[in-house]
C-alpha cells in the first residue's frame, strides 16, 4: 500500500502525508489490486484536502476503506427491481488462435463491424472461435486494428518490456504535467462541504476511466456536463458512471454543434477527454486551439497505450491493455488456468480515473494560486506498469458484501430506484455526495447551469 501511495503522491506533487486505511482482505489477483484501488482513491482525496488547506488554512483528515474501495472498483450501484444491461457484447472476449490468444473488443457497433470485416459475420462465440482459430495472433491483431477495430494479442510482461510500445510507456511518467501559457483569474466559489462548487467540468470521456474521474469531481460539487456523439451508447456502464452529471449530445462534424461546443469550452474550467492522441487535432481542436478558446483551461488527457511510441494513436480499453502488457498472462500463471486471466475488476480504468480526478484538482489548486492553467496526460498502459511493478497480490479474502454496505438514500434513476454502496473515502467535513441521479446519455441540453 505504502509503495503505491508514495509513487502516486510523487507523480502528483503531493506531500508524503500518512493516510488512514481501514478494513482487511483484498481482491484475489496475481497483483495487488486492492492496494491500487485504495491508494488511487486516497490520492484523489488528498488532492481535495490540499485544495481545502490552501483555501481555508485547515487540512482535513482522510480515511479509506479498502474493502469498499475494492467493491467500487467493480460497481457501486445496487438496483432495486431492475438490472443493469450486460457489460459485454455477445462476441467480445478472448479467443484461441493457432499460436496463442487474442482479445476482441466489440462493444461498440463499429468495433464489432471492424472485427467482422476481417473475420466474417458471426452470430455467436462458437462461430467466432472457429474463425479466429485459423489465424496467427499477431496477424489477426494487426488486421483488426487496421480495419478500425480493437484487438490485443496476449503478451507476457517480458515480451511487453521489449516491445516498442512497452519501451515507450516505460519512459513516460505516471502523470505528465505541463504548464499552460495562458491565465484565468477567478476566485474560489467552493466551501468545505462542496470544494468544487462553481467549477465547470466538460467531460468528453467514455467507458470507463474518464467517467470515473468526472463522477468523483461531481461528488465534490463540480458542475459536470458530459458530451457524447449522437449515436454513442454504453448501456452496461451508464447507470454506474453518470451519477452526478448532466449528459448531452453534440456532433463535432456539424458546424452548429461545433459552435455550441466552442461556447461550452470557453466557459469550462476543466476539460476531460479520452480520445486517441490525434483525434481532437483532426477535429480542429488541438492543444493550441483549446488553449486559445479557453485561456487558463485545465486540460486532462487520457489514452490507452501512452503518449509516445508507435501505438500512441491506437484504440484501446482496459481489457486490451491487460492483454498487451502481460497482466492477463501473469494471471493465467497465477491461477494455473488454461486461458487468459484478467484482473478481477477493470482496475486500470478505475485507478486511472481517480488519478485523472486528482490531477484535475491539483491543477485547479495551482490555478487558484497562480492564475495559470495546465494540462496532464495519463494512460492505462502507464497505470498497468505501476500495478505490475508493485509485485504480487496477497493471499487474502474480503468479507462478503451485505446490506449494511449500502447507503440509506434511494437514488431515483430513470431505470428505477437503486442504492449506492457507502463511499470508500472519508474527508473530514467534506462528504462525497451527488445531487443528480444516474440518467441516460443525451438526456440534457448542451448548456451550463
Amino acid at each position: 500500500m505504502t509503495d503505491f501511495l508514495t509513487s502516486i503522491q510523487a507523480a502528483l506533487g503531493l506531500p508524503a502525508t500518512a493516510i488512514a486505511f481501514t478494513s482487511n482482505g483484498a481482491l484475489p489477483s496475481a497483483f495487488a489490486v486492492t492496494d491500487l484501488a485504495s491508494a488511487s482513491i486516497a490520492a484523489a482525496g488528498q488532492a481535495a484536502s490540499e485544495l481545502l488547506k490552501q483555501q481555508t488554512g485547515r487540512l482535513p483528515t482522510l480515511e479509506v476503506d479498502r474493502r469498499l474501495a475494492s467493491f467500487w472498483f467493480a460497481t457501486s450501484i445496487r438496483p432495486m427491481g431492475w438490472s443493469v444491461p450486460p457489460l459485454w457484447d455477445p462476441i467480445a472476449g478472448d479467443y484461441a488462435t493457432h499460436d496463442g490468444w487474442i482479445r476482441l473488443h466489440t462493444n461498440a457497433p463499429h468495433h464489432r463491424s471492424a472485427a467482422e470485416q476481417v473475420l466474417g459475420h458471426c452470430f455467436d462465440r462458437a462461430a467466432m472461435a472457429a474463425k479466429v482459430a485459423r489465424w496467427a495472433k499477431s496477424d489477426l491483431e494487426h488486421a483488426v486494428v487496421e480495419a478500425g477495430g480493437c484487438a490485443a494479442e496476449m503478451r507476457s510482461w517480458p515480451q511487453w518490456q521489449s516491445h516498442p510500445q512497452g519501451l515507450a510507456v516505460n519512459a513516460e511518467p505516471l502523470i505528465q504535467f505541463s504548464a499552460g501559457n495562458s491565465e484565468r483569474s477567478n476566485a474560489w466559489q467552493g466551501s468545505v462541504a462542496q470544494p468544487l462548487a462553481g467549477v465547470k467540468v466538460l467531460d468528453l470521456t467514455r467507458v470507463l476511466a474518464g467517467p470515473v474521474a468526472s463522477r468523483f469531481l461531481a461528488g465534490l460539487g463540480a458542475d459536470v456536463l458530459r458530451i457524447d456523439p449522437p449515436q454513442w451508447n454504453e448501456p452496461g456502464v451508464v447507470p454506474e458512471v453518470t451519477l452526478g452529471k448532466r449528459c448531452a449530445r453534440l456532433d463535432l462534424h456539424n458546424n452548429s454543434d461545433r459552435l455550441v461546443f466552442e461556447n461550452l469550452l470557453k466557459d469550462a474550467d476543466i476539460l476531460l477527454h479520452g480520445y486517441r492522441a490525434d483525434a481532437l487535432e483532426r477535429l480542429g481542436y488541438g492543444t493550441a486551439e483549446r488553449q486559445k478558446l479557453a485561456p487558463g483551461l485545465i486540460d486532462i488527457c487520457l489514452n490507452a497505450y501512452g503518449w509516445s511510441g508507435p501505438w500512441q494513436n491506437r484504440r484501446g480499453f482496459d481489457s486490451l491493455v491487460q492483454m498487451s502488457s502481460g497482466i492477463a498472462e501473469a494471471g493465467m500463471g497465477w491461477k494455473h488456468a488454461d486461458k487468459p486471466t484478467p484482473l478481477p475488476v477493470q482496475a486500470l480504468d478505475h485507478a486511472t480515473g481517480y488519478l485523472m480526478a486528482a490531477s484535475a484538482i491539483k491543477a485547479l489548486t495551482e490555478r487558484l494560486r497562480s492564475g495559470h492553467g495546465s494540462s496532464a496526460r495519463l494512460s492505462l498502459a502507464r497505470t498497468a506498469k505501476l500495478l505490475v511493478e508493485q509485485g504480487a497480490g496477497a493471499d487474502e479474502a474480503l468479507q462478503a458484501e451485505d446490506d449494511n454496505d449500502q447507503g440509506m438514500l434511494v437514488e431515483q434513476t430513470v431505470w428505477g430506484p437503486a442504492h449506492r454502496l457507502h463511499v470508500p473515502l472519508k474527508i473530514t467535513g467534506t462528504p462525497l455526495q451527488w445531487v443528480i441521479p444516474a440518467g441516460e446519455l443525451g438526456s440534457h441540453r448542451p448548456q451550463w447551469r
